[in-house]
Formats: C-alpha cells, structure tokens, sequence
C-alpha cells in the first residue's frame, strides 16, 4: 500500500531507495522480537560491541553484513529473532582520544583535571560523539533491536561486571602478582596483546617514538664483551645491559664448559654476575652467549626465575632509568641506550655493531615502543577456564566453523596463560579491590586485598578475615580499571542484566551463535567462553563463525599510512578523489600522506562512484569465502550496482506487462508452458541453495545462485521467451490464457525471487516488492522483511503442482490411456519419466 500506486522510477538510484525504509522498519518495530507471532525456536545474537571512538571501516561492513543477513533470514523464517546491539566503552581508545582533544582545546593534560573531573569530560564527550557508530550501522541495514543497546558502562553492565570481580576473587580465580606487562611509557599503562603491533623490520632502521625529536635506531645488533672473561655478549637493547643480573649459555656449547661457577663483573657497578647453563639459549645465534635482563624481557624473566637471578627494574612508567648508576640515573630510556653505547667504547669493551632482522613490539593507541616492565597488576587464573573451554569443542558442545580455526583454539587453550587484567587508566571499570591496613601492632599480617561492591562491604570483609573491629581497619580502592576485555567477556549476559533473573535473560541466554573476525578468537571470543562457563554455568552460544579479514584489491592489509583504508559510506554515496585523502589520512607525517595520496591515484584515478548500501553488503557477502582473507576490488562494488539497476529495469518491466489490474492467484495455473516449469524449475533450485548455503554460512554460494537465478535464468531467459507470448495476448482466447499463465508465472518469480534477495539488499528489495500486488491482501504481512522467507518444499510443491495438472490437461486432450506419471524428486529438481511423455 505504501508504494503500491506509485510509478517506478525510470532508473534505479540508491539514494532514492535507501532514504526512508530503515526508519519506517525501527518505527514499526519489525525488528524486535516481541514482533509477530513467531514459533519456529529462537535466534539470539549480540553485536560485537564496536568502540564507542569507532568509525566505520570496511572490516565493520564484513562484519554487521554477514550478521545482518543472517539475523533477517531466521527472522523470515518465524523465529523469534534478537540481535542485540551494544558499544564497548574502549577504555584505552577512549582515553586518548579525550586527552588529545583537552590537550589541543585547553592546553591541559588530564593531571591537571584530575581523575573526578576528567572522567567527567570523558562522558561528556562520548554522550555527544559516542553515538556516531549508531547511525552508521544503521545506514548499513543492520536490523538490531535498539531498545536493548548497551553501553558497557551503563550501570546496568558496571553491576555485572563488578559482581564478576567479586564472585571470581573471593574465590580465588582472580589474584594480585608482580610479573612482566607490556607497558606503554606514553599512555602510563598497561596494555594487552592485541594492542601491541609487530612491526617486522629487515635490518637497520629508525623509527619515530613519542617524546624524543630525533628518530631511534633498530633493527641491529649491539655486541660487548666482559673484560674479566672474555665473555662477548649481543643485545638489541643495549640500554637493558643497566638491569642485567646474569649471562646465559647452553648447557652443551663446547666453548664455555670451563666458565660453570663463574662470575663476570658488570662494567658500570660493582654487580657479580653467575654464568648460567640454560637449554632456552640458542647455540648459533651471534657467540653463543646471552645477557639476562629478568626484569625486562620475557624470555629473561622466566630464566630468572629457573636460576633465582635478581630482579633489578631500571625503568620508571615514564620511560626514565631508576635503580642505575650515574651518569644514566634519570636518562630517556633512548637516549641511554646511546650513552650506554659509547661508555661501552670509552672502556674498550664494544665490539660490533651489525644490521639485525627483528621485530619491534609498537603500541597500537600510541605508537610507542613497547616495553616489558615488572609490575603488581591483577591475574585472571586461566588454567581451568581454559581446560572447560578447550573441552567443550572437543566434546561438540560448541562448534567453531570454519573447522581450520580449531587448531588455534586448542594451541591457546591447551597452552593457556594467566591473563592480566588490570590497566593503568582513569576511564573504565576501577577495579573493587580496597588495600586494607590494619591498625593493630599486634597484628603480623596486616596488609590485604579485599573485594567489595563499597568501601563498607570491604572493610567487613577484613574485620572478618582477621577478628578485628572495623575501626581499626584502614582501606584505599586500587586506582586501577579493569582490562576492556573483561566487561566484554561477558557481554553475553551482561546485556540481559546479569547476575539478577528476568525475562530477558532467561528467554535469550544463552544466544545462538556468535559471528566475528577470525583475529579476535583468543582475545574476546575464548574470553566470552571461559567466563561464560564459569560464572553461569552455560556457553554463551552454540556455534562460533568467524570471517576472514578485509584487505584492499592487492592483498594489503588495510592501513591509513597505506592510503587504502576505505570508509564503507564513501563507497555507499561516492566520493572524489580530491575529497578521499581528506576523510582518512590523520595522524600521519607528511612522508605517510604523501605515500598514501599516491597510493589513492593509483586505485581510484576517478574517486569513488555511488554503490549503494545494497551492492556493498551483496559484494562483502559474495566475497566471504570460508578460510580466505578478502581482497576487496571496489569496481567489484560498482559491478553489483549495475546487478541491482538490472533488478530494477527487470521488476518495472515486468510490472508494466502485468498491468494495473493483475490479481495473482493462490493456485498454481493450469497447462504452464515450456519456459513457465523450467524457470519455476530454476527458482525451486534457487532456494533450495540459498537456504543451505544459509545453513552452512555458505555466503557465496547464496550470492551465486541468487545473481543467477535473476540475472541469467529470470531476465536473460525466460523473460525473452515470453516476450512474443505478450505481444500477441490479444490475438484470441488461446493466447490471452497463456499470457495469463506467464503472468502468473512472472509474477511467483517476482515475488519468490524479491524475498531470496531480502536478507542480503533489504533496500532494492523492501521497494520492488511494495509496488507487487499481494496474494492475500488483507493478511498478508507489512513488510518484506517480516515475510516467510521461501521454503524449498512450498517452492517445490507449487512447481509440482503446474506439472500435475500439465499432465492432466494432456491426457484428457490426447486421450492417453496411462493413468500415473512416474515421478522422482531429486536434488530439488523434478525429473518425469513416463511411456507417453
């Protein structure tokens, strides 16, 4: 009704059709799943919670696409469908997006404002910025419900995850302990794995670091050696050599079997080193021989620990050298490492310097160089989390496809670490552990950490712990906030308001399956596991299906310094080449923008034209192949923009040919022709596929039969066939019925073929099929979105149906004596065999 009477325009245009629906879809609530009467089971999937400083990327649009389809193709199917949208609070993104901005506006950095009122200027910002990423999914069609978003620091998600602090440390999962962290000097902080970056260098190379003017050398190879034995040691680090304790050497190395129970004098202090016999040194590698720096390097550490080295920490969280001697004491870490280079050659005991192939470990929010430091932090115990998780896989439980991603899983959790949870920062969740002190001399332990949802919950706690009166109990909250992740390992059951019991989280959790990028496995899918299984007792989600990762048309991975970034709204309205560098290139030094404008020439000599919303969701979906990374051609894009003009043309022709008074009818027609069974052939084929490669996250294999049934079966074929049959309908009854019957049969092509597409370009579709006359007016539903997507056995009967009363027809008109067809149903295609056909 709404587009019914409305002439089509002559040309297709995705601004035109894309302006209005989305709005008129939320405002009907059609994606809620309180609507309609649904019976078929539940659907229940949560958004991987973007960041709430995100923009959208390509890797969004893979993302929200796919999940997208998925949740509008089980909603047609009549299940009670929820797809739950939410933003991560991002607690380090946030943080420095907030700082640069105080710092460019005001001139002050976030000591000057303290923590109250810099956290104050941080909700300030995210309730006028924060909701940017909204409307963007909601350009894209994501068919989320949003009544139920979540913010994860909305009171609601902050109860729950302070209560999964609580529960696990009280119980001992979580713990307090002094270990190595990557740590950034820039943010204060530290920080997680997946925000350190590797960058791989060839050999000798200078970097940019925050805080220094002049560019760092890596990527070589510092030798030196100890005068008392003659022992030569190599090092990336050089400046490291302040904190060493020991030097290391294979227990089998021939060359230093007569240095056991020997000492080397440090060069710069008075330090007596051992020499220790270890199997993780590397024979070949340089002379054989390795200093050890326990407190700043991981493999140094867990030596340390074998050998019971000291732990001499000689960095600050600044970056500046503590615990050395003069002159170093209070030097740049950097700039040590020069002063450290040239002492070493003033004493005579430098030997070389040589171009070293090597990874640098970059902080990702930062750009500093990451460096390892020993610091009390709180640890999440993974060991049986991990075990439980790693289980349930192998017991079939929960199902990771595609299958090749099973070999990381079991490598994580079967190896599985302790995780560090606890971050140096204001914005968050400040962590519900209270250092307590009791004030009774009698008292030999009386340093503890509680957990507690207020101060005064804490200090009972203590008073219990040690029997003693809470007034003389003495608590201070850590500073600390939790690691993002952690609000965002249980998600899942945060959002239905978790650990209190109501509807929501009994009807939708757990959720049916839960979809992302393959790089997140480890840090939030696995996290979601583990927790999930033990704070609920339930996996959060029967299956796990992970896409591959976006890069451009040459197989980069996409990077702003590269140039080849791309926003999915430049490729849905176009852009120009002129505008393009403007929208993506930040925060790079001129070298960078430079590189990146020519690398834009070079891809879009032209810009970007206008693809639509439609054509870049069928182009992301048509390019997921399981296990494959995807190479992103934007003229690929542009290639379904002309799929949905072909769709347009082919839907206003055949509207004008079934005439402003064509009612469809509810039954199959008598004596279909030729092309009529064999297009209805086709289309039965057509769904038959997309509902199983549905099943199977088959994507391409939905776009393929799909492209094919419209493009190659329905427009080139059978609508060129039928042509003639309509241009002669009037010529006498003959051929009026059998234009009716090809009316009829163009018209289920339409309809059937409108509803395949729906999930996948719910815009083209949702306006193609409001200008179809219904079968059931008076009941048939509102919107293509909230109509039963086709199913193979109603298709498939419908087809049989034409065939049957084909055959009737012929044997009354033939007086055929036999009185059964033979029939056979195979592969979705109906083949007759019979002694008179």
């Amino acid at each position: 009704l709404l587009k019914r009477f409305d002439p089509i325009p002559d040309s297709y245009s995705p601004q035109y059709v894309e302006a209005a629906w989305y709005p008129w879809w939320e405002k009907q609530g059609f994606f809620k799943p309180e609507y309609g009467q649904n019976s078929r089971g539940i659907f229940m999937m949560c958004i991987p919670p973007p960041n709430v400083t995100g923009s959208l990327h390509l890797g969004h649009a893979l993302t929200n696409a796919i999940q997208d389809c998925l949740t509008r193709w089980h909603r047609m199917r009549g299940e009670t469908t929820l797809w739950n949208p939410g933003c991560d609070h991002a607690g380090i993104a946030t943080q420095v997006v907030v700082e640069k901005k105080l710092m460019r506006e005001r001139g002050m950095s976030r000591h000057d404002l303290g923590r109250e009122n810099f956290i104050q200027e941080v909700w300030k910002w995210k309730n006028e910025k924060g909701d940017r990423i909204y409307h963007q999914l909601k350009k894209l069609g994501s068919s989320l419900d949003w009544d139920r978003a979540c913010f994860t620091m909305d009171p609601k998600l902050s109860y729950a995850v302070q209560e999964a602090f609580i529960r696990m440390h009280d119980e001992g999962v979580i713990y307090r302990s002094k270990r190595l962290v990557n740590w950034s000097c820039t943010l204060n902080s530290a920080i997680s794995d997946i925000e350190v970056d590797k960058k791989e260098l060839t050999g000798r190379t200078l970097l940019p670091v925050p805080g220094y003017k002049e560019k760092v050398e890596f990527g070589v190879l510092f030798s030196f050696c100890f005068l008392d034995e003659e022992v030569i040691v190599a090092t990336t680090r050089i400046e490291t050599m302040l904190g060493d304790t020991a030097v290391a050497v294979h227990p089998d190395d021939p060359r230093y079997q007569h240095l056991k129970g020997k000492m080397v004098l440090h060069p710069f202090c008075d330090r007596k080193m051992p020499i220790v016999f270890d199997n993780f040194v590397d024979m070949s590698f340089g002379t054989g021989a390795v200093k050890i720096t326990p407190a700043h390097d991981h493999n140094d550490y867990e030596v340390g620990e074998r050998h019971n080295l000291a732990f001499i920490n000689i960095l600050d969280e600044n970056g500046l050298l503590i615990n050395v001697p003069p002159p170093f004491l209070g030097m740049k870490r950097f700039e040590a490492r020069k002063a450290v280079l040239q002492a070493l050659k003033e004493r005579g005991q430098f030997k070389e310097i040589k171009d070293n192939p090597m990874v640098v470990p970059v902080c990702s929010r930062s750009k500093d160089i990451v460096e390892p430091l020993l610091k009390p932090q709180w640890y999440v115990n993974c060991t049986d989390m991990g075990k439980q998780a790693a289980d349930a896989v192998r017991e079939g439980r929960l199902k990771i496809i595609p299958d090749h991603h099973l070999k990381t899983w079991f490598n994580w959790m079967d190896n599985i670490r302790d995780w560090c949870i606890s971050r140096q920062l204001w914005w968050g969740h400040r962590i519900p552990a209270y250092f307590i002190t009791i004030n009774d001399p009698s008292d030999v332990d009386g340093h503890y950490w509680v957990s507690g949802r207020s101060a005064e919950e804490a200090k009972e706690k203590a008073a219990k712990r040690f029997n003693v009166s809470a007034d003389k109990i003495t608590l201070r909250q850590d500073e600390d906030v939790l690691d993002t992740w952690f609000s965002s390992g249980i998600f899942p059951f945060s959002i239905f308001g978790w650990p209190n019991e109501n509807q929501d989280l009994n009807v939708f959790y757990p959720g049916t399956l839960l979809e992302t990028g393959h790089d997140i496995l480890f840090f939030w899918v696995a996290r979601m596991v583990m927790m999930g299984l033990k704070l609920t007792g339930k996996l959060p989600f029967k299956e796990v299906y992970l896409h591959a990762v976006v890069r451009d048309a040459h197989g980069r991975k996409m990077s702003k310094s590269l140039g080849n970034v791309i926003d999915p709204l430049d490729v849905i309205t176009g852009i120009s080449l002129e505008v393009k560098p403007n929208s993506i290139l930040i925060n790079l030094d001129p070298l960078e923008v430079e590189k990146a404008k020519q690398g834009q020439k070079s891809d879009y000599p032209n810009g970007i034209p206008e693809c639509g919303t439609d054509a870049l969701r069928f182009a992301l979906c048509a390019y997921t192949s399981q296990g494959r990374d995807i190479n992103l051609d934007v003229n690929r894009i542009l290639g379904y923009r002309h799929f949905c003009n072909k769709l347009w043309n082919a839907v206003k022709f055949a509207m004008k040919t079934l005439g402003d008074n064509f009612i469809p009818s509810e039954k199959a027609q008598v004596r279909p022709g030729v092309s009529d069974r064999w297009i209805l052939s086709r289309l039965s084929a057509a769904v038959g596929l997309c509902n199983a490669g549905f099943r199977a996250y088959d994507f391409p294999g939905i776009t393929t039969a799909i492209y094919n049934f419209w493009l190659y079966e329905l427009c080139d074929v059978y609508l060129e066939s039928v042509k003639p049959v309509f241009s002669k309908a009037e010529e006498d009854n003959t051929s009026q019925r059998q234009a009716q019957v090809c009316r009829q049969t163009l018209y289920t092509c339409l309809e059937v073929g409108l509803r395949l597409l729906s999930p996948l370009m719910p815009f083209v579709t949702e306006e193609l099929y409001q200008r179809l006359p219904r079968r059931q007016p008076q009941c048939d539903p509102p919107s293509i979105c909230v109509t039963p997507y086709p199913d193979e056995v109603d298709c498939e009967m419908e087809f049989v149906m034409t065939v049957v009363k084909t055959i009737r027809s012929l044997r009354a008109d033939y007086n055929l004596t036999k009185t059964r067809a033979d029939c056979k149903l195979t592969h979705k295609l109906i083949y007759f065999t019979s002694y008179w056909l």
